[in-house]
């Protein structure tokens, strides 16, 4: 069964970012997670994270659309 709930060292890990960097995406409420624990541990569930990536998929699609490379340089 696959895992259900991620640390944010393991986000950090498959987004190939720094700790701070993931932390930084949850605190901001861009990257949904919830706290677990008396120590308050941050958790992201799988399915979270792979919306997340698609979203920045898209967005980096309109990013690109929107600003076409070279576009202009020979007008």
């Amino acid at each position: 069964m696959a895992q259900r709930f991620l640390q944010l060292a393991e986000v950090s890990e498959i987004l190939n970012i720094s700790s701070a960097q993931a932390y930084a995406l949850v605190r901001s409420g861009e990257l949904p997670a919830i706290k677990v624990g008396g120590r308050g541990q941050w958790r992201v569930e799988a399915t979270e994270l792979e919306s997340y990536i698609q979203r920045m998929y898209q967005q980096t699609r309109s990013f690109v659309e929107a600003h076409p490379f070279g576009a202009g340089a020979d007008d």
